[in-house]
């Protein structure tokens, strides 16, 4: 600290408040210097071994040897993810609690439910996306159906015949059905389920004809040719499954949806600490172990910059409103 900062006054009140200035700048200045000097704690909006919750779980050892320091997940469930995202909003914007979050949260729920207890523009400082979570169209081996193209002949002969599953009202399953409907001009049913898991069992037994389901929960059915793949929802082929068209070669361009998830500091982080934490989460997923795992899952790793993300969720959140509000979407 330059020695001129300090008054040559005589007045022993000014000199005191101008130490005690210089102390005070001297220890936060060490602070920021010191991050992270504790556990950090990664909020997890959902309930342990979720999908959000293995995939932390797969880079978080990596991720506290990059920070140097032990990362501790605190898994918060509750409100559709809106309870631990809350928690994390009202946060200290210190780097000590950070938020693994994706698109149904951060994307979705703005324009599903009217009054949110946090902004996920405003109360959030980006950090860089983590993964990308590909989506796929699958039907009962009785649709007779190969193709996307065979899939809207077919519903189009059969106006309102077909149906479609998801995990529930507003789910992104559930936006991606009805993104299909509008722009492949079909008319299908749509039948809610609480949860992945049921709408998948219902549609393997044949109660339902197909669904836009996330890889990890449908591929495994696929393999084992009780589900068939007709197609991914992402703007290029994914790497775990190369043989699918994407919904573009498809004759669907504009039929693009993918799940996501990102890392996120509270609002008014400094920025020094959001571009450290964004430096060591991409040196992670660099990692050929990290990355390997991820990749068996059906995942593709994408990480960005912090405004990159911040504008990603801007253009989401844009995204899906107007699927909300064209199919006129409640949830349950």
């Amino acid at each position: 600290m330059p020695s001129t900062l300090i008054p040559t006054t005589k007045d022993p009140a000014v000199r005191v408040s101008a130490l005690l200035f210089v102390l005070l700048f001297t220890i936060c200045e060490a602070a920021a210097q010191a991050y992270p000097a504790k556990i950090v704690r990664l909020v997890i909006p959902f309930p342990p071994s979720g999908g959000s919750d293995v995939i932390a779980r797969i880079f978080v050892p990596k991720f506290a040897e990059a920070l140097g320091q032990q990362v501790l997940v605190d898994n918060r469930s509750g409100a559709n993810g809106n309870v631990g995202t809350e928690i994390v909003a009202r946060s200290a914007p210190d780097g000590y609690t950070l938020l693994f979050n994706g698109s149904g949260t951060l994307a979705i729920n703005p324009s599903l439910y009217e009054k949110l207890p946090y902004d996920p523009v405003r109360d959030f400082a980006p950090i860089s996306l983590v993964v990308l979570q590909p989506h796929v169209l699958v039907v009962h081996p009785s649709v007779p159906a190969r193709s996307v193209k065979e899939l809207i002949a077919l519903a189009q002969a059969q106006p309102g015949k077909l149906n479609f599953a998801s995990s529930g009202s507003g789910s992104l399953a559930h936006l991606a059905g009805e993104m299909f409907k509008m722009m492949a001009r079909v008319d299908m049913v749509h039948v809610p389920y609480k949860g992945a898991a049921p709408s998948l069992v219902d549609l393997v037994a044949g109660h339902v004809h197909l669904v836009f389901s996330s890889s990890p929960s449908v591929m495994p059915q696929v393999r084992t040719h009780r589900l068939r793949a007709l197609a991914v929802t992402t703007a290029k082929r994914v790497a775990a499954m190369p043989e699918l068209p994407t919904m573009a070669e498809s004759g669907l361009p504009a039929l693009i949806v993918t799940g996501w998830y990102g890392l996120l500091a509270p609002a008014g982080t400094p920025g020094n600490i959001t571009a450290g934490l964004n430096s060591d989460i991409v040196s992670t997923l660099r990692q050929s172990d990290v990355r390997q795992k991820l990749i068996d899952l059906g995942l593709e790793i994408e990480t960005s910059t912090p405004q990159g993300l911040g504008d990603f969720v801007k253009a989401e959140i844009a995204k899906y409103a107007r699927v909300v509000r064209s199919a006129n979407i409640r949830v349950d």
